[in-house]
């Protein structure tokens, strides 16, 4: 921006308003002046001119009150020029009043004359706010009075060294008043940018709160629906009311609810703060794709919808990358259709073919007969916690973030999701993707199953010392398995067979009653004898007392977190420093998974708890267990 521009902009109307406010400053000034030399110049001159003066601020006040009031940045025009020069006028007029101070006092006169007009000229450009538009108009009229005092001089008879120290001291002043305008131009105009900036900074900021205001709202109000849901199944088992089965699908229901929500916070937060990361696995494209159409075929059903899956046999079966956050985003965007989708069809259409490189190029569009977005909605759909501010989220539910999550998590893949709509013709979501070529997958890891329960109890029940593998976190199926509850021990079974089927011994340390609990629950169908412990420093404590076979560990808690607790356990040596640890945390990034590895953990299973991550973890735990005591023994 040139200093021109920036005057009109950002510095000429803020001193024009300032000198507004300095106008009664400079009426009181103008009348002291007048006083004081009307002894010298007489009352009647005196007079004359304050009232001329006078008159001239009123002129410079109308000449530019549309700029003080706000309504224009710069006259433009008549009135333009005729501000200019009633700035002129005005800062001369004050000026003139030195030249009858020579002719009238002689020396004496010019040296008030002078004191004079630097007061003046420090005022104007004090007053010009480092305008040079301004300056130019109030300093220079006042500077070219000062310039004629050598003039003065030399027709009163002073000495030419003399005319000329002053002419010297003049440029000099001059100079002075340059600088000084320079210094104050950058001052105001870092002043005003920086003010420009808060204020953005300041909307922004308020539509930020406004934004999450709304979210925080739509989100207490989905919150309400599941926690009624739960309050009310626990009452209704609670009095024996009703089915229990249904009863028990409401409170699952409602759990579930809550852990999408909580889900999505999660990733938002992770994405917002660039923690977030993808897994490189090889997966079967086709069986994931399969999965994902048969899981929505029963609610698409149910509302009258058409499913269809177009080109699957034209896709690779074995690629490579993140499986579960490509499921995540095709759920999002397939929820998201049948969301807004009242009749008709939702249809995936798939495409592949290599590039370059020997990888695959995958798109897929997901394609809906809904009422289909405007441009202004289009510009707005990608945006966080954005539907919730039209009262989206109030008719259709949701927080506001599935698109949002998934055009990012799409992008950390290395791809693009994009969106074409039309009001009143639906809208496709395409979702671009290159995948490298995959081998085939490992087997999946086994359950514990009632067979495998007394090998694995007779291993662990064994002196041979297990070595603690790395952690690695609980597997995640694609629904989530019914673990078949091992039978208990028949109590005809001969004393030599008792050793053998003795109950798991499981310690569950977590500083919340209810998460302990529902670890409880959980395992209340497996035999075991469950030790409960509320802090780590309760935990040390019970592992020296009693030996056990696994151990479930909070990682967040207070004064003796998870992880410290497990580092003590396996560094004290004791008669559990080689039991396996299981991490029960919400926090599962790739470097608090490294955290809690590296704190001797064997394995995590992620808040919020269920039946199927826990116990799969505990049995890939005890499997591994069980194996390493076996190999040991040989």
């Amino acid at each position: 921006m040139t200093q021109t521009a920036a005057d009109a902009s950002t510095i000429w109307a803020p001193a024009i308003r300032q000198r507004r406010k300095a106008m009664l400053q400079r009426i009181v000034m103008g009348a002291a002046t007048a006083l004081v030399f009307s002894p010298m110049l007489g009352w009647r001159f005196s007079a004359t001119w304050l009232v001329v003066y006078t008159l001239i601020q009123f002129l410079e006040a109308e000449v530019f009150a549309p700029v003080t009031t706000g309504k224009v940045v710069e006259p433009s025009g008549w009135r333009g020029v005729y501000g200019d020069l009633i700035l002129i006028l005005n800062a001369g007029f004050f000026g003139v009043m030195a030249v009858p101070l020579w002719i009238v006092g002689g020396a004496m006169g010019g040296v008030a004359a002078s004191v004079l007009l630097s007061a003046g000229m420090i005022n104007s450009v004090i007053m010009s706010a480092g305008s040079m538009r301004i300056f130019a108009c109030t300093v220079l009229p006042q500077l070219a009075i000062f310039a004629l005092t050598p003039l003065f001089m030399s027709r009163m008879g002073a000495a030419p060294h003399i005319v000329t120290a002053v002419s010297v001291a003049i440029l000099s002043y001059t100079v002075f008043c340059l600088n000084t305008r320079r210094h104050l131009f950058r001052a105001n105009r870092a002043e005003t940018l920086a003010r420009i900036e808060t204020d953005r900074k300041r909307v922004e900021v308020e539509a930020a709160m406004a934004s999450r205001g709304a979210f925080l709202a739509a989100v207490a109000h989905d919150l309400r629906t599941p926690i009624s849901a739960i309050l009310t199944g626990a009452e209704e088992l609670e009095r024996g009311g009703g089915s229990s089965r249904q009863q028990v699908a409401l409170i699952t229901d409602a759990g579930m609810m809550m852990k999408e929500l909580l889900d999505d916070l999660l990733d938002h937060a992770r994405l917002d703060a660039g923690r977030m990361s993808v897994d490189v696995r090889d997966f079967d494209l086709r069986l994931l794709l399969s999965q994902t159409a048969r899981l929505w075929a029963g609610p698409a059903r149910a509302k009258g919808l058409r499913l269809r899956m177009e080109g699957a046999r034209l896709l690779p079966r074995m690629v490579r990358g993140d499986a579960m956050r490509l499921r995540q985003v095709l759920n999002n965007l397939i929820s998201n259709a049948m969301k807004f989708t009242d009749a008709g069809s939702i249809t995936l259409r798939l495409q592949s073919w290599p590039d370059e490189h020997g990888a695959h190029v995958l798109l897929i569009d997901v394609e809906d007969t809904g009422p289909g977005m405007t441009p202004a909605q289009l510009r707005r759909l990608f945006t966080p916690f954005d539907q919730t501010t039209d009262g989206v989220a109030a008719r259709f539910g949701g927080s506001g973030l599935g698109l949002s999550i998934s055009r990012d998590l799409i992008e950390l893949m290395g791809g693009r999701l994009t969106v074409r709509s039309t009001p009143g013709q639906g809208a496709i979501f395409t979702l671009s993707l290159v995948m490298p070529r995959g081998a085939a997958v490992d087997a999946p890891l086994t359950t514990l199953v009632p067979e495998a329960r007394a090998t694995v109890t007779r291993a662990l029940s064994r002196p041979a010392v297990a070595p603690v593998s790395p952690a690695r976190p609980a597997p995640e199926p694609e629904a989530e398995p019914e673990t078949a509850a091992p039978t208990a021990p028949s109590t005809t079974s001969a004393p030599e067979d008792s050793h053998a089927e003795a109950p798991l011994r499981v310690l569950v340390v977590d500083d919340h009653a209810i998460n302990r609990r529902a670890i409880q629950l959980i395992l209340q169908a497996l035999d075991c004898e469950i030790t409960m412990a509320e802090d780590g420093l309760a935990a040390l404590q019970a592992c020296e007392g009693a030996p056990f076979d696994v151990i479930f560990m909070d990682v967040r808690m207070p004064e003796l977190d998870g992880r410290e607790t497990t580092r003590r356990l396996r560094a004290a040596g004791g008669i559990n420093a080689a039991t396996p640890v299981i991490a029960v945390t919400a926090d599962t990034a790739p470097e608090d998974i490294a955290a809690c590895t590296a704190a001797g953990m064997n394995y995590f299973v992620s808040k919020p708890l269920t039946p199927g991550s826990l116990l799969g973890a505990l049995s890939q735990v005890l499997n591994e267990a069980a194996v390493d005591a076996e190999s040991a023994a040989a």
